[in-house]
Order: structure tokens, then sequence, then C-alpha cells
């Protein structure tokens, strides 16, 4: 069945050109009528700080459900004046009389100014959640929808900043055990969502449903007598068919270019699974306009898995040395086997297309840069062939430190950036060749993440050991359980150095930070294993994006 809307990919605007179809003429006065609603609120000088909870919900919303692309200057708006008023309760001592309102309130306005890039300091908290001596405050307990959005608020902080420490322990005990309480009610089911996937660290198309569920707030009347809250209601139905139509015509594009590669029937033993590469794009880069570049960004990312395979299940080590080699001079070997020729051919023809498009686009030749990650890549794969392949286990330091590039991240991100073409610079692209601190936290949490998973990864037979397996050799007192707990809590030191990256990084553009951020929100998606060896999470992902397909 043909699509109601037709759809043309652009760099400009939402990626959209205009058409006289009814739905999308309906769809661009909707986005229209938000931004609309947005500057009504930016323009009200004299009554904006009686209208500042109303922006804050606003911005909110459109940040939960995964339209923010359509409405960023007018964010960007808001969030100035907010840090006005944010500036003005510290000098002020704002919180002398604290009611149950302010904690929800200073909390929303808290983690909307940081994840904007706002330089804001958490002891506003102390004063919010403490008496004289030091004591959480009784009113605090009682008020769920502010603990709900303190606990949010606790998952931006960067390191040291011990007060939303105890803000996560302090709202999150507080929750669990209403939740557990109640926990036949709809309310419960929600907050324990929240628990589980807060919003920072998760994508805004997994949370939305709970989050449209749940939200609730003063809205303003516009037209007809709606509120704003219908108005994005509607909008996020148009929008999701707008990009789930955007994806479905991506995904035929990779699954073609995919067959025509050729890999698949060469190479029998590798993963074969475009759409899921595909994902790890469509989470990243989620703008609609960026149809291209997730496009692009996909090619490496199976050339990754595919390598990785090739390491890990197929390639004895003579044949692997002689393939990095390859790589690290960017030269095939005569000696090599053909399966391994072929791979190569396929990365140096993906590695010139690539570099082509970036600089047919911004002017700038990537091809250097994109092949000393991937020299990086396959080093890092040959240290692990030789570890395992004799029975060594490193210890975990070392484990982790090769491993945050075995990741692949490193080589995805390399190439992300450039595809974005914004901040390209020397200085940028030496910090970036050298797998700065916003590239290792995310592969840390990527690697992480996947050596905490209950079942083997697409049950391949290869071994390249895990962080827990080289924890408990070198703590032999250590049990499972504890080793696991401790992955979990270098998890949340990644989160919080990642954090700071994003916020506060000089050197690369916010869009390619943002990257980097999402990629690390897709991370529990892809690893989350349930007792069958199903990733349950990724399947129900997929049915939200493309509907009907499966991994």
């Amino acid at each position: 069945m043909a699509s109601p809307f037709l759809y043309v990919p652009s760099k400009h605007g939402n990626g959209l050109q205009s058409f006289t179809d009814p739905f999308y003429m309906e769809y661009t006065r909707n986005i229209r009528e938000m931004k609309n609603v947005m500057n009504s609120i930016i323009l009200a000088d004299d009554d904006y700080r009686e209208r500042s909870i109303e922006a804050l919900n606003l911005v909110n919303a459109v940040l939960r459900v995964g339209i923010d692309y359509h409405v960023q200057d007018e964010i960007k708006s808001i969030l100035e004046r907010e840090h006005i008023i944010f500036s003005d309760h510290i000098s002020n001592q704002y919180f002398n009389n604290i009611n149950q309102d302010h904690l929800y309130e200073v909390s929303l306005r808290f983690r909307l100014l940081r994840q904007g890039g706002y330089d804001v300091s958490p002891d506003v908290f102390n004063e919010l959640m403490k008496d004289k001596k030091g004591n959480f405050n009784v009113l605090v307990e009682e008020d769920r929808e502010g603990l709900r959005e303190l606990f949010e608020a606790s998952q931006v902080r960067i390191e040291g900043e011990e007060v939303l420490e105890e803000a996560e322990v302090f709202s999150g005990g507080h929750l669990k055990e209403w939740a557990n309480l109640h926990r036949h009610t709809s309310e419960a089911r929600s907050i324990q969502l929240t628990l589980d996937q807060p919003c920072h660290k998760s994508l805004a198309r997994v949370t939305s449903p709970n989050f449209l569920d749940s939200f609730s707030a003063n809205t303003t009347t516009i037209d007809q007598g709606w509120t704003w809250m219908t108005l994005l209601n509607k909008l996020v139905t148009m929008d999701f068919k707008i990009v789930q139509s955007i994806h479905q015509r991506e995904i035929v594009l990779v699954s073609k270019w995919w067959k025509e590669l050729g890999l698949a029937e060469e190479l029998k033993f590798a993963r074969d699974q475009p759409l899921k590469w595909y994902l790890w794009t469509v989470a990243s880069l989620p703008d609609p306009s960026l149809s291209e570049e997730r496009i692009e960004l996909t090619k490496p990312i199976s050339l990754v898995y595919i390598i990785d395979d090739i390491f890990d299940v197929y390639g004895t080590l003579d044949e692997l040395t002689l393939f990095t080699d390859a790589v690290n001079n960017w030269e095939i070997k005569e000696q090599l086997p053909d399966y391994l020729k072929i791979c190569f051919k396929a990365l140096d023809d993906i590695t010139n297309k690539i570099s082509y498009v970036v600089y047919r686009k911004h002017g700038w030749n990537p091809i250097d840069s994109l092949r000393k990650s991937w020299g990086k890549l396959c080093n890092a794969f040959l240290l692990e062939a030789e570890w395992f392949g004799c029975g060594k286990l490193p210890n975990e330091e070392e484990y982790l430190k090769n491993a945050i590039v075995s990741s692949g991240v490193h080589v995805v991100l390399v190439h992300m950036f450039f595809l974005l073409g914004e901040g390209i610079s020397m200085e940028a692209v030496n910090l970036l060749d050298n797998i700065p601190g916003l590239v290792s936290s995310t592969a840390a949490i990527l690697r992480l993440w996947d050596d905490l998973g209950s079942a083997k990864d697409e049950n391949q037979n290869g071994h390249d050991g895990s962080y827990v397996e080289c924890y408990m050799k070198r703590h032999k007192e250590c049990s499972m359980g504890e080793a696991r707990e401790q992955v979990i809590r270098m998890i949340k030191n990644e989160w919080e150095r990642l954090n700071k990256e994003c916020f506060s990084s000089k050197h690369f553009p916010m869009c390619f930070r943002k990257g980097c951020l999402n990629a690390a929100r897709m991370v529990p998606v892809m690893y989350d294993y349930d007792d069958h060896h199903r990733l349950p999470g990724l399947q129900n992902y997929i049915n939200s994006l493309l509907s009907h397909q499966t991994i």
C-alpha cells in the first residue's frame, strides 16, 4: 500500500521538502502551532516567571517524545530565560520557604539546563532536600512527582557531585519502596519504568510511551480549546508516521547495498544482520534530515561486526597478523587468503567512498583518520586473539584499555564525526585520532554492558574474554555477583565522565556530542539479553520504528 505522503531527504529544516499532500500540510501546520505556543511563552515578558513551570514542562515534553529537532531555537530561548531564573534563585536564597512544588520545578530546571550545556551547580539540592541539621526534609519524602524528577536530575551528575549521588539513593529508595507497596497500580508501574529507564540514559523512542501516559501539567489553552499537550500528542503521532516512512526507505537502501556488497555470501561464518547494524545509526542520529549520514554510517558499522567475527571465530593467528599488517599499511598482501582479500577490498572501497562523500560535502578529506582508526581496531582485535589464543587472561585494567578500542566505538564515532561535518579542525581531528574521553567513555559503557550479558552474543563460538572474568581472576575471593556489581559501578562512573564531556566539552560540536550520548543510550537496548538468548528490548524498538521487522 502506498504511503499517504512523500519523503524527500533534505539537509535543511526538518529534512522534508514541501508538497501539497493534505497529511503533510496538517503536519507542518501543527509544527508551526507548536512553535507559536512556545514563542507565546517566551514573549510573555511581564508574566514569564509565572509561566516558567509551563515552559519547563513544554521543553521537557518535546525532548522526552523525541521531536525537539523541530523547535531547537525555541528551546534555546526558553533555556536562556530559565538560566536567569536559576541564577536568581541561588542569589536570593529562594529555598528558605520550601514547598513540594519546588522539588519538581527545581529538579526539572536543573536537568534541562545541564542537558542544554549550561554550567549549573547541584548545591541547590542541599538547600532543597535537607534541613539545617543535614537531614532529608519530610516534605520532600512525600512528593512522588518531585522525587521522580529528582531521580531524573541525579542522572546528569558528573564526577565528584556527592549531593546528586545522595539524591539518587534517596529518591530511588523512596520511589522503589512506594512502587513495591502499590505494585498493582499503573502509577507504580510507571515509577518502576522511570527507575529502570531514566530519561537521560535512555532513548526518547523507548521511554516516550511511559512519559505520555504519566505526564500531567497545567497547559495553556490555544485555538478551539485545545491544550498544548493535545497538540503535542497529535504532532507525535504524525511525526512517528513520517519518521517511520523515512526509516523504512533507508533500510531498503541499506539492505540493497549489503546484498550487492556480497560479503554475506563470501563470508558465510559472519553475521548477516544489516537491520541491527542500521539501528545503531537510527539511535545515534535521530534527526530525520540525516538520512544520508545514517546510511553511510551503517557501512563501517557492518564491517566492525564482520571483522570482529573474523578475529573471534574464523581466522588463524597467522592470517590475522597478516591482515592487521595489511590494514596498518593500507596495502593488500599477496599472502592473504582470499576471504581476507575480499574483506580488505570491501574495507578499502567503503573508506574511499565515505572519504569522498565527506570531502564533497564538507571540504575535508578524512581518509588518513579513517584508515588510522581501522588500524587501531585491528591491532586491538589481534591483541585479544593473542591473549585468548594462548589461554592468557590479562588483568582487568589491561583488558578494558584494549577493549575500549576493540569495541569498535572509536571507528564508528570517527566516521560519524566526519559525516556530520561540523567543527572539523586539525585540533579536533588530532584529539579524535587519539580517542578522547568523549569516545572512550562511550566505548567503556558499551564494553562493560556487553560483558554483563547473561547470554552469549549471537551464539558465537569464539572467545574474547570479559571484564568480569578478568576481574575474578585477580580477585579470587570475589563471587560472580560481586564482580557484576563492580561492573555496574564502573558503568555509572563512565556515565559521569561521559556527562562531563557532553555537557562541557568545547572541542567537539553539540551534534557530535549528542551522537555519542545517543550511542551510549542505545547500549542497553542492544545488550540486554533474556534467558532465551533473545533481545526483547531491541525487538520492541524495531517494532516501534519499522513495524513487523525482525532481527
